[in-house]
């Protein structure tokens, strides 16, 4: 009981006799807890007996013996050299079983969030202490807390790769987080799709889109709204996986044995991996466009409008608005790698920066600052895929004489029409696959 008393005594800052949200807020941010606010107040829920919003040392006894209770046998799970002790290898051991290879500075730092005598191993008190403080279910949401002290999330559209596995023979991170993501990344996209397809017709209508989107809504009715959506689905994820992969597989190399590396390096090797990982699902961004654009009813599903392109075009229509689109993409996930991997680093010199909001306001910064260096090439990318449809869009020989003729034709605005309806969906797609992702996996480690 000594330990209880003393983990009790630590958490109560103020020495008045309780431990308030306050205190279980600052604990829980110091070891990465998230959301903080979320897992307090179950914690106070079910052990506020008396409901006056804090924890009695009495209370807060029968909460810690009931932690004791659950994850006792856990523990012993996951010491598999009985020895009293987690160490490195036991933590990578449990990442390899839940499809993930985790490197040793990564097992690391986890042991060090638990390590109070610096032994580099975590034994039963040490062990419970952390999940008395981390109110996790079971191991796979424990894991999924672990990950959040080296993961950001990565906002509107995932193109920054997690840096979370670096070993040999490392394939980046697979299994339960990428079919999670993939499932958030699609119910965001889905549900934000309306404001992607007013985007679009921003970027090839300019102020005649909103009139133009009323009447299609009219004629073709509220599923036209939707229209796109199912290739924006079906591209979005394994276009973000095979940029992991590359990002991971080029890191790995470039990194040789340091920690880290420099914003120089970041930027490269996210322009690298971000334009391979475009290339090679373009033509689905092409057909998503002329989805958006066409009339309900013009194409019979994604097949059929592939086929039209075909007959009617050529093979070379699927890459049209290609050399822009690289342009584009280069300065794009560049700077959004370079940003948010340096925001990452300095956040975790301070646990008090990793809580939801915060997270939330880097990925946002990341997002934003790639948008707004790139965004006059997406513009001129999103007309030239328009063109075979659009009379409005005018053929530009490459980038430059695009941009000469959006400014001819809208001044300095039209270099970033539809930006703020970019910006305004990447709001609720952030907040989505932030909340889902961990959500969805919690529920495939269960069932798994």
């Amino acid at each position: 009981m000594d330990h209880f008393r003393g983990l009790f005594d630590k958490l109560d800052k103020n020495e008045d006799g309780f431990i308030s949200v306050e205190e279980l807020h600052s604990e829980m941010r110091r070891i990465g807890v998230v959301p903080v606010c979320e897992k307090a107040q179950a914690i106070l829920s079910k052990y506020d007996q008396n409901e006056d919003g804090r924890l009695s040392y009495e209370e807060f006894l029968i909460y810690m013996t009931d932690r004791e209770k659950q994850w006792k046998i856990d523990f012993h799970a996951l010491d598999r050299k009985k020895c009293g002790a987690i160490d490195l290898e036991d933590i990578m051991t449990l990442f390899k079983e839940l499809g993930v290879v985790l490197s040793k500075p990564n097992a690391r730092r986890i042991i060090q969030i638990m390590d109070r005598d610096n032994s580099m191993t975590v034994d039963w008190e040490e062990f419970l202490q952390h999940v008395i403080i981390n109110p996790a279910d079971n191991i796979g949401e424990l894991v999924s807390s672990w990950k959040h002290n080296l993961v950001f999330d990565v906002g509107e559209s995932r193109p920054v790769p997690i840096e979370l596995t670096q070993e040999e023979t490392d394939l980046s991170v697979w299994g339960n987080f990428i079919l999670a993501a993939g499932l958030s990344d699609a119910v965001s996209r889905t549900v934000t799709a309306p404001i992607d397809q007013l985007k679009t017709r921003l970027q090839v209508f300019g102020s005649n889109a909103v009139s133009l989107g009323f009447r299609e809504l009219q004629t073709g009715g509220f599923r036209s709204m939707w229209q796109g959506n199912a290739v924006n689905v079906l591209k979005g994820t394994p276009q973000s996986v095979l940029q992991c992969f590359i990002y991971a597989q080029m890191r790995m190399y470039t990194l040789g044995e340091r920690d880290s590396l420099s914003v120089h390096q970041r930027f490269g090797l996210g322009c690298v991996s971000g334009a391979v990982a475009h290339a090679v699902f373009y033509p689905l961004e092409v057909l998503k466009v002329r989805l958006n654009l066409q009339p309900a009813g013009t194409y019979i599903g994604v097949l059929g409008c592939a086929k039209l392109i075909y007959h009617n075009e050529s093979v070379a229509a699927f890459y049209r608005g290609f050399k822009p689109s690289i342009l584009c993409m280069i300065p794009y996930a560049g700077v959004e790698c370079a940003v948010h991997q340096s925001i990452m680093n300095w956040a975790r010199q301070d646990t008090a920066h990793i809580s939801d909001p915060k997270l939330f306001l880097f990925s946002f910064a990341a997002f934003a600052s790639g948008q707004a260096t790139s965004y006059p090439l997406a513009v001129i990318r999103t007309q030239q895929q328009a063109l075979a449809i659009c009379s409005a869009s005018q053929k530009p020989g490459h980038a430059l004489q695009g941009l000469i003729g959006i400014y001819e034709q809208y001044g300095l605005r039209g270099f970033y029409n539809g930006m703020g309806a970019s910006f305004v969906r990447a709001v609720p797609c952030a907040l989505l696959n932030y909340s889902l992702t961990s959500k969805f996996e919690t529920l495939l480690s269960s069932l798994s």
